[in-house]
């Protein structure tokens, strides 16, 4: 496991008391994972939130960041995790990079993480600030993350931190058989969020509940 490596004067005793509360909330909200409860409770969320609302970044809602753009609430990063069902021996995507908060998590659970961030001053700042905590298995690129990335594929899991108004099959044809592809599908105001599971037939489909992310914005996506 990527072991964070953050200066500590980012870091205090009220931060990590905070992620302690968040990681018991999660429980109550039965999130069962105990290695993704891990992760949250290791990676210092407030540095991945501006400045002015680190306050706030324990809370259980997301968040506004640069580009009219969010942090996912600490439960939909934690189910979206625990849904994908990755172990450290596994290659993992991650669309819709943003801060980078969701792929620090899942660099704590997995064995690689290749992120696609479409908006190029997000995907540089998310790449950095995962260098300076000392977490060296996520690589981040600008890029449409509706193509998927082919280049690594096939993925044990897949998962999209953005409303699509249809699952891309772009995506599904990077999942390796057995593996997860965790998406919010709907309208721009609200989604569903599915699991689909490859087969050597086709996919399976699972609906895990409501949910509601900014669009997923591509070739496969929203147009804007």
């Amino acid at each position: 496991m990527s072991s964070p490596n953050f200066n500590q004067a980012a870091d205090s005793p009220a931060f990590a008391r905070e992620r302690g509360e968040m990681v018991a909330r999660l429980r109550k909200q039965r999130i069962r994972d105990e290695r993704v409860l891990a992760a949250l409770e290791k990676i210092p969320r407030h540095l991945f939130v501006p400045e002015a609302l680190r306050s706030h970044a324990y809370g259980d809602h997301a968040l506004p960041i640069d580009f009219a753009q969010t942090i996912s609430q600490p439960y939909i990063v934690a189910r979206e995790t625990e849904l994908l069902e990755i172990t450290k021996q596994d290659r993992v995507l991650e669309i819709g990079a943003g801060s980078g908060y969701q792929t620090a998590v899942l660099a704590q659970v997995a064995g690689q993480v290749f992120a696609l961030e479409r908006l190029p001053e997000l995907a540089r700042a998310a790449q950095q600030r995962l260098r300076e905590l000392g977490i060296y298995n996520a690589t981040i690129k600008c890029f449409d993350g509706t193509y998927g990335w082919n280049e690594f594929a096939p993925y044990r899991g897949i998962l999209v931190a953005a409303g699509a108004p249809a699952v891309p099959q772009s995506l599904v044809n990077q999942l390796s058989v057995g593996g997860h592809l965790v998406i919010p599908v709907g309208s721009e105001k609200e989604q569903r969020l599915l699991r689909l599971t490859r087969t050597e037939d086709g996919t399976q489909t699972e609906d895990c509940g409501p949910c509601q992310f900014v669009k997923l914005i591509g070739k496969y996506g929203w147009e804007k």
